[in-house]
């Protein structure tokens, strides 16, 4: 997790998330943007999900995420679209969230009916962000309303106040304040850690659809999670924050080894068929 150098290996571990049975694979481009469609057998008609993957905002590629994503369109019966939004230090903030709502609008143009919003680690917050964007959206102007949303181990807060960045140092064997200090200065360049669109923990949380995390006690980012889920709470929104003992970041991908990453997907799978039936 060392910048932009480290690319090729951060995507090779990441594929090592088995690929789900009977889920096919196809490059595509929605609202402009490239990515990856992971496309269940019989999927359901009218429902997409938009998953947006995490590398702190330097690192990671739709390819290299869609077995994850694969995982969960697979249990969803949801086509699921990967978005490969730019990254920086060559696209720093706002490169992101115009890639990640100008696919979400791309996914309204095309006729979707119901959309979830679904994200890890970076891409976690980047989801939470947008989700509140296609809110006020969906007011402002009539558009689709997000369904729901699910984000693992989010990074909701860029100018990194969370007590568990210290706290839960020696217990997460993958991020450090460190390396998030370096990725969140790559990102911003210069702009305001606490701003909203890029921080969901300082945004508004008016009339936000459901959301569902999961988070280790194993990691650094725990507290992103818990003070975003306290604020949410506070502000009646329906939100579930699952907190996995032991359990370190993004879980869910080490599916096929641990017990709670399958067990943590059917959580998913049931929470976002749920919110997405007609």
């Amino acid at each position: 997790m060392r910048g932009s150098d480290a690319r090729g290996a951060f995507d090779e571990i990441q594929e090592k998330t088995p690929d789900a049975s009977g889920v096919s694979y196809e490059q595509g481009t929605v609202g402009g943007v490239p990515g990856v469609w992971c496309h269940p057998q019989n999927p359901r008609p009218g429902v997409a999900i938009l998953y947006l993957h995490g590398g702190a905002y330097v690192q990671g590629s739709a390819h290299a995420y869609r077995h994850l994503a694969g995982q969960v369109a697979v249990r969803t019966s949801v086509s699921t679209f990967v978005a490969d939004y730019r990254l920086a230090p060559e696209h720093p903030f706002p490169a992101a969230l115009d890639d990640a709502k100008a696919a979400y609008r791309g996914l309204v143009k095309q006729g979707t009916q119901k959309i979830a919003i679904v994200g890890d680690s970076a891409g976690g917050g980047l989801a939470l962000v947008l989700l509140a964007i296609a809110q006020s959206d969906a007011l402002a102007r009539g558009s689709v309303a997000p369904s729901a949303a699910v984000v693992m181990s989010p990074w909701t807060d860029l100018a990194l106040t969370g007590l568990s960045l210290q706290d839960h140092a020696d217990d997460d064997p993958l991020l450090t304040r460190e390396v998030l200090s370096m990725a969140s200065a790559s990102y911003l360049n210069g702009h305001e850690p606490n701003d909203p669109l890029v921080s969901p923990l300082y945004g508004s949380f008016t009339d936000l659809p459901s959301i569902q995390i999961h988070v280790g006690t194993s990691e650094v980012l725990l507290d992103d999670t818990r003070r975003y889920a306290k604020r949410a709470h506070a502000e009646e929104v329906d939100v579930t924050a699952h907190v996995w003992e032991g359990m370190t970041h993004v879980f869910p991908g080490n599916v096929g080894t641990l017990n709670a990453a399958e067990a943590a997907l059917g959580m998913i799978a049931t929470f976002l068929k749920s919110k997405t039936n007609p």
